[in-house]
């Protein structure tokens, strides 16, 4: 059999039905644009780990199909995942007299450094947001003190948002992706894992903003604008033009995220405390981001200590 058809039929009839319509739409990506082009004629027995080896190298070098530059090593990992996916469950079936794909040597992954905003520029955001009239502006300042994702912001509804008792729940996320037509629309979902699935308690200082908003907005979501929701790309796209007209360097949305992690950390929150806020799905994930945070702090928390000494 060739590697496309069975492409084809494990992606139909293996991940189809059990994963997230995100994922599905990332796997057929993948294999529309990567592996059928470049192992899709290929008789499966004919794909050896050395063949694989050298997709992979490829990939690092020039796998990116816009600019002819290498894929991320995150990026290619991913490609990986599915092929090992698709190898794995062609052998569990017989289709494969031996499974090899897991000899395939890995990029090395580097965590990205963190990139949070200082006290005075998130001053400025802040600032900026109040005094805006827009009613989608508010889930920035949101962001700030909750460390929301983008996704699950822009999917948060004001039944999600208990006032009372000063809590939100996290139950559902969006993300954009190109529909059948091609274009680019809104999907919504339920967290990707289990962990991200959280109630996250509200400071007391945004809770008579929240009650203002709430009395003003004209949507069932928290950022709307005409009353309707709003979409991945067009918030960051507010968010980065709010930075320039306030005249701070730019940094992604998800800094916002960094930000409040970043702050936490300096109030002292403990670890595993923010870890559940953030929705990670263990305190290791949480120190290993923020480690470079978290030890200014306990070097600050040395320093005061020993000045009492």
């Amino acid at each position: 059999m060739k590697y496309k058809d069975w492409l084809e039929e494990w992606l139909k009839n293996y991940i189809e039905p059990t994963v997230k319509a995100r994922t599905f739409i990332r796997y057929s990506d993948i294999l529309k644009y990567h592996l059928i082009p470049k192992l899709g004629e290929c008789e499966m027995e004919e794909i050896t780990p050395l063949v694989l080896q050298h997709l992979i190298t490829e990939l690092l070098q020039s796998g990116n199909l816009r600019t002819g530059k290498g894929l991320s090593a995150n990026s290619v990992s991913g490609i990986i995942n599915v092929i090992q996916g698709s190898l794995k469950t062609a052998f569990r079936l017989w289709y494969l007299k031996e499974y090899t794909a897991d000899r395939i040597k890995r990029p090395k992954i580097q965590e990205k450094a963190v990139s949070c905003f200082s006290l005075q520029e998130q001053k400025k955001i802040e600032q900026a947001v109040l005094a805006s009239k827009k009613e989608k502006m508010f889930g920035i300042l949101l962001c700030l003190y909750t460390g929301l994702r983008i996704g699950e912001l822009l999917a948060l509804k004001w039944e999600d948002i208990d006032i009372q008792k000063g809590l939100l729940t996290v139950s559902r996320s969006c993300h954009d992706a190109k529909g059948v037509d091609g274009h680019y629309t809104r999907f919504e979902d339920t967290p990707k894992t289990f962990s991200s699935r959280r109630v996250i308690p509200l400071p007391k200082q945004i809770l008579p903003l929240l009650r203002t908003a709430k009395k003003n907005s004209t949507s069932t979501y928290i950022v709307a604008k005409d009353g309707k929701p709003v979409s991945v790309r067009s918030y960051q796209r507010t968010f980065e033009l709010l930075q320039r007209k306030i005249k701070i360097p730019h940094r992604g949305f998800h800094s916002l995220r960094h930000t409040f992690a970043t702050r936490a950390l300096e109030c002292g929150m403990d670890v595993k405390t923010l870890s559940e806020i953030l929705g990670h799905k263990s305190p290791t994930v949480t120190l290993n981001r923020y480690v470079h945070s978290f030890m200014e702090h306990k070097q600050d928390m040395m320093n005061r200590l020993g000045k009492l000494l």
